[in-house]
């Protein structure tokens, strides 16, 4: 009905009409060649029967008739493999259709994905995080220093220092046994120590800390 109002079948009922088809003539082709293979072992039979009489005309007559017969298997034979050939054809056709059926699904898909999603809104908000996730370290540094000064013990200082003497004494002692005029004509490093140490180490404390309240500041803005 749809082809005599002449509106067009749809490619996928096309193909598979074709199929049937193809299906439908290779049931028939089966049928065919199993009646001739049938024939073929009757003929067999025949020919056994009368080359045991001696009658060696009918033997001829229906040796010729099966290799005919044979010939026609054959054929049947390979009409099969080319309507199979065909099926192949036609059932990748229609994997191909399906295919670009979903690609076109797909395109439209993203398409109208693409369309809902506001760019300058996700830039925007990837610019906050970045601010907003500066700050965080920069905190995290702040609270870090500070909860490191607060938590800093005496006992502590004194053990690193011993630690620190004890290496330096174990190397004045190598180099003492290696290279001993070395060490008698080596001047004497003076140590600052007592208020102008403590204010060269408070005056590094308070650079760094305005360093970091600047760099809030600027992250404010």
């Amino acid at each position: 009905m749809g082809n005599l109002l002449g509106k067009e079948k749809p490619l996928k009922e096309v193909l598979r009409e074709n199929k049937r088809t193809i299906n439908r003539a290779v049931r028939e082709l089966d049928r065919e060649k199993t009646g001739l293979e049938r024939e073929e072992k009757r003929l067999i039979i025949e020919i056994k029967q009368a080359a045991k009489q001696q009658q060696m005309g009918t033997v001829k007559i229906l040796a010729k008739d099966l290799v005919r017969t044979r010939q026609h298997v054959t054929k049947f034979i390979e009409m099969r493999s080319h309507l199979q050939g065909c099926g192949l054809k036609l059932q990748t056709v229609k994997s191909h259709h399906a295919m670009a059926e979903a690609m076109k699904t797909t395109a439209k898909a993203m398409c109208k994905m693409n369309k809902a999603i506001d760019v300058p809104a996700i830039n925007k908000m990837m610019a906050a995080f970045e601010k907003e996730n500066a700050k965080t370290e920069i905190m995290q540094e702040i609270m870090g220093d500070t909860l490191d000064d607060a938590l800093a013990d005496e006992s502590t200082e004194e053990a690193e220092e011993q630690v620190v003497n004890q290496v330096l004494d174990e190397i004045g002692i190598s180099f003492g046994e290696e290279m001993p005029e070395a060490l008698v004509g080596a001047p004497a490093v003076e140590e600052k120590t007592g208020p102008g140490k403590v204010a060269v180490e408070a005056e590094v404390a308070d650079t760094a800390l305005i360093e970091l309240e600047a760099r809030l500041n600027n992250l404010k803005r």
